[in-house]
């Protein structure tokens, strides 16, 4: 009944277009295979992972959305989605669109100023996620993923898309890390639900890491609040997390191998007042910010990686609750 009740919402929001008297659908980019970094779906699993890259494009003068024709910044994306890949798909079938990204001088913007670019790449997520759910899914349950705008496109996903109960009721979790949610934009969409523990599901998983003594940053400006859930213990209420609970950092390279490991490398609390990670046992001149939009202490680029052992064993936890929550 589930299947069938899916297959009718898709009916409703698949794009098609009318013709005299007869109908022809509009294809989508996404049935073509070229278009997705990853499609696993000769994968034997129980659950799918709808995976959204980070920026990895750089952007230039006259153009700031990536082309999905440009082979070598797709080279970079799918990279990046390797670096992160293995948090997630021990036991999931892939999939992770190309999409038309803003570029990393929309973010030097003022924040006014960023949203048509950012929209134009939501127009390819939201596309592609319909074309999965229609083409893919099979009624399987569902991790939404990502890092940084790779964040925000999920988050903008889960407002959109998951506002159906029988697509949200797919939802396993939504991992959005490295960017900021509200408690304004969970009151604005009631569908919505931010984690308060290590199991719970349909939940938006989130937090942004940085050192003890910032108060603004590109993703959490001062003045600003947001929510966050501590990866070393799972708790939501600054309960700070000694590093010995780190159960390992994992630094990877743009295969996915693991470079280096580093068991116990840092602990964790929660800023009571911004909402944000605040990370100890490191300094900001080993972890540097790398990119020039954020300032010295933002550990943004790091945020998988300092908890990557403690996320890959979430998404098992999250995945088996789901399971046996739905049981038949």
């Amino acid at each position: 009944m589930r299947a069938r009740c899916i297959a009718l919402f898709l009916a409703l929001v698949f794009t098609s277009t009318l013709v005299g008297c007869g109908t022809t659908e509009e294809v989508s980019v996404y049935a073509q295979a070229e278009n997705w970094a990853y499609l696993e779906t000769d994968k034997a699993a129980p659950a799918d992972v709808f995976f959204i890259c980070p920026t990895v494009y750089g952007g230039e003068a006259d153009q700031s959305n990536m082309s999905l024709d440009d082979e070598v910044t797709k080279g970079d994306f799918l990279g990046a989605i390797n670096m992160e890949k293995g948090i997630y798909d021990e036991d999931c079938c892939f999939f992770a669109p190309y999409y038309r990204q803003a570029g990393l001088n929309v973010y030097e913007l003022p924040a006014e100023e960023r949203e048509p670019y950012l929209a134009l790449a939501y127009e390819d997520v939201a596309e592609a996620f319909t074309y999965y759910l229609e083409h893919y899914n099979e009624g399987r349950p569902i991790i939404v993923a990502g890092f940084s705008q790779g964040a925000d496109m999920g988050i903008r996903l889960l407002k959109d898309r998951f506002a159906s109960e029988e697509v949200n009721d797919l939802l396993v979790a939504c991992y959005a890390i490295g960017w900021s949610i509200t408690e304004e934009e969970l009151a604005a969409y009631p569908h919505l639900r931010f984690a308060s523990g290590e199991d719970d599901t349909g939940v938006i998983v989130s937090f942004n890491s940085e050192a003890e003594e910032v108060t603004d940053s590109l993703i959490v400006p001062a003045g600003t609040r947001t929510l966050a859930i501590d990866p070393l213990n799972w708790k939501t209420d600054g309960t700070p997390a000694g590093k010995e609970e780190n159960l390992g950092a994992c630094f990877t390279d743009y295969e996915g191998n693991i470079v280096t490991e580093i068991p116990q490398l840092t602990g964790a609390y929660i800023d009571p007042v911004r909402g944000t990670l605040k990370v100890t046992d490191v300094t900001p001149e080993a972890y540097p910010p790398v990119l020039s939009i954020f300032s010295e202490g933002v550990y943004h680029l790091y945020d998988y990686q300092f908890f990557y052992r403690d996320l890959q064993e979430n998404v098992g936890v999250r995945l088996d609750a789901y399971l046996a929550g739905h049981a038949a």
